[in-house]
């Protein structure tokens, strides 16, 4: 059984988790605070971030990007026209793309904020960059979302996926930041009809399921994050 060390609202983690789930995998979980730089995770992944992925034989694939390339590589033909990352040249040049605006741009610009300042600091110590959250860097995250989610409709009004006809890991790396984001109210549904309708039509998949049930102690999710009827 493959272990994937993860932090619950990490979206690369939960990015990989997606992956697995729709594979059918069901990894061995793990939580981690990468904050507290542990030394056994550090040997895994000496940059000290989540997930981290450890196949039964030992080899550890560090990285949400590396993980999906890595399963494509290892599982990704058994699924036939399931796969998430397409066999044509062109179509892979999309979804990569994509990859890199969801897992870079919008965690830089969104995400990262959100899950750090209101998440992670409620649990770290003041040795670890714990306190009250930044608000100058939410209201900025709270600004970005907004034409993220327009690009996202934008997307979805002209094709069926966000990348093309067929769900890839482009709609499951931006669900899983999303995911994230709506956990915590910050998604201006309202604003965009299109993406919001993509959204109900991946957090309503069965690999969604295990992401809807995590919690942040002591703060409660927005009313409207785990009914996939939105």
């Amino acid at each position: 059984m493959a272990t994937l060390h993860h932090s619950s609202f990490c979206p690369h983690s939960r990015f990989v988790r997606l992956i697995m789930a729709e594979m059918g995998m069901e990894p061995q979980l793990v939580e981690e605070r990468p904050w507290e730089r542990r030394d056994d995770f550090l040997m895994m992944n000496p940059a000290g971030t989540t997930p981290v992925l450890v196949e039964e034989g030992g080899l550890a694939v560090p990285g949400g990007s590396v993980i999906a390339e890595y399963l494509d590589e290892t599982r990704g033909l058994g699924l036939g026209g399931m796969r998430l990352l397409p066999e044509s040249p062109a179509a892979r040049v999309e979804v990569r793309r994509l990859l890199d605006w969801f897992l870079q741009k919008f965690d830089q610009e969104v995400t990262g904020y959100l899950v750090t300042e209101k998440i992670h600091k409620r649990f770290m110590t003041s040795q670890y960059g714990g306190g009250p959250p930044d608000m100058n860097a939410i209201r900025a995250a709270r600004s970005n979302v907004r034409y993220h989610l327009k690009y996202i409709g934008y997307l979805i009004s002209r094709r069926n996926w966000l990348a093309g006809s067929q769900l890839t890991y482009a709609d499951l790396a931006a669900a899983a930041h999303l995911s994230c984001v709506d956990y915590l109210g910050d998604v201006p549904w309202d604003e965009d009809e299109m993406a919001r309708n993509w959204y109900a039509r991946v957090k309503s998949r069965p690999s969604f399921r295990s992401l809807l049930a995590d919690r942040v102690a002591g703060m409660a999710p927005a009313d409207h994050y785990a009914d996939l009827d939105f």
